[in-house]
């Protein structure tokens, strides 16, 4: 029996997206269909240009139409990336998804994981910006190569700086010194948080990457209560000295309601050029007892080595540098875990939590619903 669109329309009723578990139809995931003697030309609208999930849903669409009488099958691709819950008074209304990298403890890679995972959701064909919001350590500058400073095009709004097709922003562009040591007290650095957020022509972006400093301190509160972001990415490496502090960022996290996409662990494990075996140097299993605590995935394992450091310095993150390496194609798949993860949150988003400023009756977790 020949193929007709309602009968391929039908089948592809039952085709489900792999990550969110629910038909394609149902997420708005397919466009036009067409036939044409045997041939089913079939429009499909991915989640995100980083879609981990790209060739199995190709596999199931085209196993789904041939079963249903198809002899060819062809697939035009395009992608929508859901957007957080942005409100009237958004600073960054433009900016799909604003995506948190932080960690209770310092020196975890935190600045290059999140320059990595920039740098790869771009190459994966995401409009990605780098908002560097460690005040008092600013790394964006010397890991991205970047020197100047932002220009204003209206006289009310910097346009952010941009290196691989990347917008990036940070105060260590602003310093006359790159050794100058930025002396603020908290409502400054606050304030000034807030500015690169609101004053920052950043245009229309899928996601905005936030480098937070380490710590619990002003910087996460104030974006708690001024943002409405999409999620953290917990960076942790493996060792307990390590996690004793990243416990603190996921319960600091928890308490003033920003959602854990999930978590890397950086510095994971190495391999010998001589022997070619995984050495644990900082132990295992750290990354997965913080996801466990989290109630959230862990996106992905990153090996140490000596070329993440070298073109990190170099002002190249080793993503841009060597896509191929085993280090650049791990940070790729953190990428495409963490887009499909963002995804999957903000489809199934219900009702969104908000901070309770009204110093009411929740006074130990301000999270109301």
């Amino acid at each position: 029996m020949a193929i007709t669109v309602e009968s391929a329309k039908s089948a592809l009723g039952k085709v489900e997206d792999p990550e969110l578990s629910r038909p394609l139809v149902d997420v708005g995931m397919l466009g036009d269909v067409t036939v044409e003697g045997d041939t089913v030309t079939v429009g499909l609208t991915l989640t995100t240009p980083a879609c981990p999930y790209k060739a199995r849903i190709q596999d199931d669409v085209t196993a789904a139409l041939k079963a249903a009488g198809a002899g060819n099958v062809t697939i035009t691709w395009s992608s929508n990336v859901p957007e957080r819950n942005i409100m009237a008074d958004d600073p960054c209304p433009g900016v799909k998804n604003i995506v948190l990298v932080m960690s209770g403890k310092g020196g975890v890679g935190k600045s290059t994981v999140a320059a990595n995972l920039t740098l790869a959701l771009n190459r994966l064909g995401c409009r990605v910006g780098l908002l560097d919001a460690d005040m008092y350590g600013p790394s964006v500058p010397t890991m991205l190569g970047v020197m100047g400073r932002p220009t204003s095009a209206d006289g009310q709004h910097f346009l952010p700086l941009e290196r691989f097709g990347v917008k990036l922003m940070s105060i260590g562009f602003l310093l006359e010194d790159a050794r100058q040591a930025v002396v603020w007290r908290g409502p400054m650095i606050q304030n000034a948080l807030l500015q690169f957020m609101k004053d920052v022509d950043w245009g229309t972006l899928d996601y905005l990457i936030l480098d937070l400093p380490p710590g619990t301190g002003d910087i996460a509160l104030t974006i708690s209560q001024k943002l409405r972001t999409t999620g953290a990415v917990i960076v942790t490496t493996p060792q307990e000295v390590a996690l004793q502090d990243v416990y603190k960022s996921v319960s600091m996290a928890q308490k003033v309601g920003i959602p854990i996409l999930g978590v890397v662990e950086n510095e994971s494990y190495f391999i010998c050029d001589g022997c070619s075996a995984r050495h644990e140097l900082f132990g295992s299993g750290g990354g997965q007892k913080i996801a466990e605590f989290a109630g959230a995935p862990l996106l992905g394992q990153i090996p140490l080595d000596p070329s993440v450091r070298e073109w990190g310095d170099a002002g190249t993150p080793v993503v841009q540098a060597a896509p191929d390496s085993s280090v650049g194609r791990a940070f790729l798949e953190v990428a495409q875990r963490l887009a499909a993860k963002v995804s999957v949150h903000d489809l199934g988003r219900g009702g969104s939590l908000r901070i309770d400023r009204s110093g009411g009756q929740q006074r130990f977790l301000p999270i109301v619903r």
